[in-house]
C-alpha cells in the first residue's frame, strides 16, 4: 500500500512539473512573440515616420514576406501597422510614467541599414516604465490581438493598465476583452453606495467587496420591451429574471469570473416564514454567498430592509462555518446615488446598490447586436409552460 501512495505521490509530482513547464513554454514563447513585435514595430516606425519610406511601404513589405515565405500568418500591412502603433505607443512612456516622444526625426533616417531589429529581453526595460505598479507579467502574459484591442479602443494610461491586469488575471478572451470594454468597466469599478466599509470587519476584505461590484451592469441581452409582446404589466423582475437565468454565462461575466451561481428563486424557510431571493451567488474571492434583488424601477429605501432580512436568514441558517457574512446586491433601473449611499449606512449587513442597463436604453448600434429576440421569447415560453 506504501508503494502505491509512493508511486501517487510521484506521478503528482511529475504531472506537475510537466503543467508548469507547458505554462513556462506558454508564457515564453508569448513573451518573445510580443519582443518579436515591439522590435519589428520600432524599426519600421523608425524608417516609415522618418520619411525615408514611401507611402505604400508597409504594403509592399507585407506582400513580399508573403511570397517569400508562404503560410506565414500574423504579417499582414495591418498587422504591421498593429506592430508600430504597439511600439509607439509604450515607447512614449517613460520611466516617470509620462508622456515622452522617442521617434526619431527625419534627420536620423537617411538610411535604413542604420535601423536592425533587435530582439533581446533588455528591450523591455528600455522602452516600457520602470514603474513597481507597472503590471510586467500581466503585459507579457496577454496576446498580442488583446494588446491591440486596448490600445486602438482605450487612450488614457492607468485605464490602459486596468484592462492589462482583467485580461490576464481572469484569462480574457479577445471577445470577452472588448465586451468588458464596451461595457466601459473601468469607469463604473468600486464606484456603488455601500456600507461594506462600515459593515465588515475586515478592511482588506471590504476593499475587495468594494472593488468586486461595479455601480452599473449593462445587460444588453436583455430586451424587455420587445420581448413584452404581452402587456405592460408583464414586464417585471420576473421577466428580468428569467432573461438572466438563461444567459447566467453572460451575467457572470458581467459580473466577474469569481461569481459561481447557486440558483434563481432561492427558497428561505425560517420561523415558518417563506422568502425567496431573486439569485443567488457565491463568491470565491470574498469567500460568500452573494443575494442579488432585481427591481425594475428606482431604488426605494423599503427594498434595503427586505434585503437585510434575507442576509440575516441566510447568514443564520444557510451560511458554512468557513464561510464569511453574506452580502447582498440591490440592482435596479435607476437611483439617486447622493441619497442611497447616505441611507445604506444606517443597516447592519453589507450590502451594495447597483443600476442595470437593458436593450431599451441602449443605442441604435448596441440594440443591433443583440441576441433574437424570437429565441428569447421561445426560452421565456418554455420557462413559464415548465
Amino acid at each position: 500500500m506504501d508503494e502505491i501512495t509512493n508511486y501517487d505521490d510521484a506521478v503528482k509530482v511529475i504531472k506537475l512539473a510537466i503543467l508548469q513547464s507547458q505554462y513556462d513554454a506558454a508564457k515564453s514563447a508569448n513573451e518573445k512573440q510580443l519582443m518579436l513585435y515591439f522590435a519589428i514595430g520600432k524599426y519600421i516606425s523608425l524608417n516609415s515616420r522618418g520619411g525615408y519610406w514611401g507611402k505604400s511601404a508597409i504594403d509592399t513589405i507585407s506582400d513580399r514576406l508573403d511570397k517569400e515565405l508562404p503560410g506565414l500568418r500574423g504579417f499582414s500591412s495591418r498587422n504591421l501597422r498593429n506592430m508600430r502603433s504597439f511600439y509607439e505607443e509604450w515607447a512614449k512612456i517613460d520611466t516617470l510614467g509620462t508622456a515622452k516622444e522617442r521617434i526619431v526625426d527625419s534627420s536620423l533616417a537617411d538610411t535604413s541599414a542604420k535601423f536592425e531589429i533587435e530582439v533581446d529581453t533588455e528591450i523591455w526595460q528600455t522602452y516600457l516604465p520602470n514603474l513597481k505598479e507597472f503590471p510586467m507579467d500581466a503585459f507579457l502574459h496577454i496576446g498580442f490581438s488583446h494588446h491591440t484591442l486596448i490600445l486602438s479602443k482605450i487612450k488614457d494610461f492607468e485605464e490602459r493598465l486596468f484592462y492589462i491586469r482583467r485580461t490576464s488575471i481572469e484569462k480574457l478572451s479577445y471577445e470577452e476583452l472588448k465586451t468588458s470594454i464596451r461595457r466601459d468597466d473601468y469607469h463604473h469599478q468600486g464606484a456603488l453606495p455601500n456600507n461594506f466599509v462600515k459593515t465588515i470587519n475586515s478592511d482588506q476584505r471590504a476593499i475587495k467587496a468594494i472593488n468586486v461590484f461595479k455601480d452599473e451592469y449593462l445587460l444588453d441581452y436583455i430586451n424587455v420591451e420587445e420581448l413584452s409582446a404581452r402587456d405592460e404589466a408583464d414586464i417585471d423582475e420576473r421577466v428580468v429574471e428569467n432573461v438572466i437565468v438563461h444567459n447566467i454565462k453572460n451575467f457572470i461575466l458581467a459580473f466577474g469570473k469569481d461569481f459561481a451561481f447557486v440558483r434563481n428563486q432561492y427558497h428561505l424557510d425560517a420561523f415558518g416564514e417563506d422568502q425567496y431571493i431573486d439569485l443567488l451567488f457565491f463568491n470565491r474571492e470574498l469567500n460568500c454567498l452573494v443575494a442579488v434583488e432585481l427591481k425594475k424601477g428606482k431604488f426605494k429605501p423599503a427594498y434595503l430592509g427586505q434585503l437585510q432580512g434575507y442576509l440575516s436568514v441566510l447568514d443564520g441558517f444557510e451560511r458554512k462555518p468557513h464561510e464569511n457574512h453574506s452580502i447582498g446586491l440591490i440592482l435596479c433601473k435607476d437611483m439617486n446615488k447622493s441619497y442611497v449611499d447616505y441611507v445604506i449606512q444606517d443597516y447592519t449587513k453589507p450590502m451594495g446598490v447597483a443600476t442595470y442597463k437593458t436593450a431599451k436604453d441602449m443605442s441604435e448600434e448596441l440594440r443591433r447586436a443583440l441576441p433574437d429576440i424570437e429565441d428569447l421569447r421561445k426560452l421565456l415560453d418554455t420557462d413559464n409552460e415548465n
